[in-house]
């Protein structure tokens, strides 16, 4: 196949590779969030608030190391291709990811999840912005829900792994070992044809600064980051924490049922959000547009929300039906890509795919502290911290939304000056 030319095939060897690395990239991520409190116990943590304390600082290690990946290899994927960050982010979170397998201390935990944070940092906007360069403009918005709707599926698979393996250190090999699998597949990519022609030419690329040198475009690139961090809400304070919201909300479990309370929860919203993904890149195509499936999608989530503190404290089933809906209504995740990845030229693109949904998850950090501040110094339960931050987040990306342009069926052959 000729790499300058565009590839009319929704399933090609670049699409089905993006889909499989973002896989194992949120098997991975949300793998902590399932292991937590086993793990920590473990290594001999063993107060609720103990370990509830410990895991935001390592959920925070994490997501700096997010951040500052997706600088990194956002810039890296620009100057130097998309390709060599598919390669050098794999073989940082794999490694990581196994040497997370022999912790005994929190504090070398806590490095060898910021090293496997920066590593996962480079998978997916490298991964989608091929996907995007490649794809004819009317099948890019299909291309990346496919990468990501199969992608999200890693949270669930990775749920099934977790109970039927058992050990925490055992599921980190596991991970870890998918990755150099995943590197083996990745022999037979190409390089994306626009960008190798933007490579031949001296126009920048690769460059922060760039972005932020004309209002409207730094303006915008706010905006993509604000619109999607009500999805990193919902998993971080109703899927990864979900412990303690139920206790919040007057649930009463087992000690067994306890511990599979945060698998069944994040296994829930990624089940959710593989589904939404699907939905609304099929409702993005039908309506011909990025901003209104994304407004659909966003007014939804707020519906649910009020539903689930209003229904959610009577059973557990309604706990979980809630948190499962919370997932399909926080699927804009793929548009939210397509968005990012249409809204900016092919000499930044890569940088702002890369570092754009980094700091989305990154943004755990601050709901993280936000969460803290109303929990532990304003003295809020679970269940108040929680909604007083969903209040926040949401008005941040309703606001954002205002600001965004709309990019379907846009032309994606241009650079920025």
């Amino acid at each position: 196949m000729n790499p300058t030319s565009k590839t009319t095939g929704l399933f090609n060897i670049i699409v089905i590779v993006a889909a499989l690395g973002y896989f194992v990239d949120i098997f991975d991520l949300l793998l902590f969030g399932m292991i937590r409190t086993t793990s920590l116990k473990d290594i001999g943590i063993t107060s609720k608030t103990d370990i509830e304390r410990f895991g935001l600082m390592l959920d925070n290690w994490q997501m700096i190391g997010m951040l500052i990946g997706g600088i990194f290899w956002g810039i890296m994927g620009d100057r130097k291709g998309r390709l060599s960050v598919l390669f050098g982010s794999i073989l940082t979170y794999s490694i990581a990811n196994i040497c997370n397998g022999f912790v005994h201390d929190v504090h070398i935990y806590a490095v060898l999840r910021f090293a496997a944070g920066f590593g996962l940092a480079g998978e997916l906007g490298a991964g989608v912005t091929m996907v995007n360069e490649v794809l004819d403009k009317e099948k890019r918005g299909l291309g990346t829900a496919l990468v990501a709707g199969t992608g999200i599926l890693g949270a669930v698979i990775g749920g099934f792994v977790v109970k039927w393996v058992g050990d925490w250190r055992t599921c980190y090999f596991i991970g870890g070992g998918m990755g150099v699998f995943l590197l083996l597949l990745r022999i037979g990519v190409f390089e994306s044809g626009m960008y190798e022609a933007v490579k031949k030419s001296d126009v920048k690329k690769g460059s922060i600064r760039l972005i932020f040198q004309k209002k409207e475009r730094w303006q915008k690139y706010i905006a993509v980051i604000l619109i999607a961090i009500p999805i990193w809400y919902i998993v971080q304070l109703y899927a990864k924490y979900s412990p303690e919201l139920a206790d919040a909300l007057g649930l009463q479990f087992s000690d067994a049922e306890r511990k599979t309370v945060p698998i069944n929860a994040i296994m829930l919203t990624y089940l959710g959000l593989t589904l939404g993904d699907f939905a609304c890149g099929l409702i993005s195509q039908h309506l011909k547009s990025r901003k209104k499936a994304i407004l659909g999608f966003m007014l939804s989530s707020i519906t649910v929300i009020i539903l689930f503190f209003l229904l959610a404290p009577l059973s557990q089933y309604f706990f979980y039906t809630g948190i499962f809906m919370l997932g399909f209504t926080g699927g804009y995740w793929a548009v939210f890509m397509s968005t990012a990845a249409e809204s900016f030229g092919t000499n930044i693109r890569s940088t702002v795919t890369n570092t754009a949904p980094n700091f989305v998850r990154g943004s755990v950090v601050l709901i993280n502290l936000m969460y803290e501040f109303f929990k532990y110094s304003m003295n809020f339960n679970s269940k108040y911290a929680n909604i007083f931050v969903g209040i926040m987040v949401f008005a941040g990306a309703l606001w954002a939304w205002t600001k965004l342009e709309e990019t379907f069926g846009k032309d994606l052959n241009y650079v920025e000056s």
